[in-house]
């Protein structure tokens, strides 16, 4: 099956480097332009018995009570036995350009020991950016997507019942800080730093600008970034809007990824490998053991003796010497089929070949 798996993904890789012509909005992003991190402290309501144990979590208790008192109930401490109350950490990416009212998805997690936050209600709870400044508020129903049920003797644990988003549940109440954005020189950035890939973004955009405004619009800074300057007839929205469609076939150095604890490897289409033999086997030895039963005669005076016989065998599986070559990866993946092992052996024999200097790629182990 993983072989398979193998082949059916390089057959899709190899039919799509044709057409693998991309959009530059999807590779680039502008620079100064990013999402605003914000964070709250909060405490969901109305539990079913699975929130904080108050004598553990004292936090949890100190939160009730200020709320508490801020509504004008008056609790002494030490009184309250609840279970229905957990505090939680609440999270928040406001994107930019962000508007007053404007609202946002907040992810709401446990800070306690409580066992589930389903069902639960967040409360009236402020979101602050790195500066301390409250920009949001949020509150609202948590869903939560796992569950967890306890009894004497057994529970079930499905998911992650202790975190929860709330869809729109926070408003913003506070302008956001302005991206800098010069507007008559933008930067693009690219995702994957690549010197052709800039290159390529360069001339797909001046050949654009030329035959619509005629003018030359963008520079290559570096392997990441792209400098655009906006043609004096059109505004920058307008002309981000219309280089955003323009298509270009990214390209990328030649990498392999290696994931030992999962078995999984990705090989880049631009991996190529020189003539190399290799040989893979691996060494099985099985020791098995039959009871056999001593019976005495009759009357004999003996004792009932049980002995083991033991079998050893010992097996070499593959042990071949195959010559692998190839110029891309369709070969490269089929020569690594031919010699019949696992993704374990696979990943072996890759870091051999990269250490006796055939593999023309970069190896990330993961």
């Amino acid at each position: 099956m993983t072989r398979r798996l193998i082949v059916c993904l390089v057959a899709m890789m190899q039919g799509a480097v044709a057409s693998a012509a991309v959009r530059i909005k999807d590779v680039t992003s502008i620079r100064g332009m990013r999402e605003n991190q914000l964070i709250g402290y909060g405490l969901v309501v109305g539990l079913q018995g699975s929130g904080d144990t108050l004598r553990n979590t004292a936090f949890t208790e100190q939160a009730l009570q200020s709320m508490l008192d801020r509504m004008g109930v008056a609790v002494k401490s030490g009184v309250m036995r609840t279970r229905n109350v957990a505090a939680v950490m609440v999270t928040a990416e406001a994107p930019p350009f962000t508007s007053v009212g404007s609202r946002i998805d907040v992810t709401v997690s446990s800070l306690g020991d409580a066992n589930s936050l389903m069902g639960g209600t967040l409360i009236m709870t402020p979101l602050a950016g790195p500066n301390g400044a409250t920009y949001a508020s949020a509150q609202g129903p948590v869903s939560v997507t796992g569950f967890a049920e306890n009894g004497r003797s057994a529970s079930a644990v499905q998911g992650v019942p202790t975190a929860g988003r709330i869809v729109d549940g926070a408003m913003i109440e506070r302008k956001l800080p302005e991206p800098i954005v010069s507007a008559d020189a933008i930067e693009l950035e690219l995702r994957n730093a690549d010197f052709r890939t800039a290159v390529r973004i360069v001339d797909a955009i001046n050949r654009f600008a030329e035959q619509r405004y005629r003018s030359r619009a963008a520079a290559e800074s570096d392997s990441r970034a792209v400098l655009v300057r906006c043609p004096r007839s059109v505004g920058a929205t307008r002309f981000l809007a219309e280089i955003g469609d323009l298509l270009i076939e990214p390209d990328a150095p030649a990498k392999i990824v290696l994931d030992a604890r999962s078995g999984t490897i990705v090989i880049g289409a631009d991996v190529q490998i020189s003539t190399v033999a290799v040989t893979h086997g691996t060494l099985s030895v099985r020791i098995s053991e039959t009871p056999n039963v001593s019976q005495p005669e009759p009357l004999s005076g003996g004792k009932t003796v049980v002995t083991s016989n033991t079998k050893i065998e010992a097996a070499q599986d593959g042990g071949q010497l195959q010559l692998m070559s190839g110029a891309n990866l369709r070969d490269l993946v089929r020569g690594l089929n031919r010699i019949g092992v696992k993704p374990a052996g696979i990943i072996s024999i890759l870091q051999a070949i990269k250490s006796a200097g055939a593999l023309q790629a970069e190896i990330v182990v993961q």
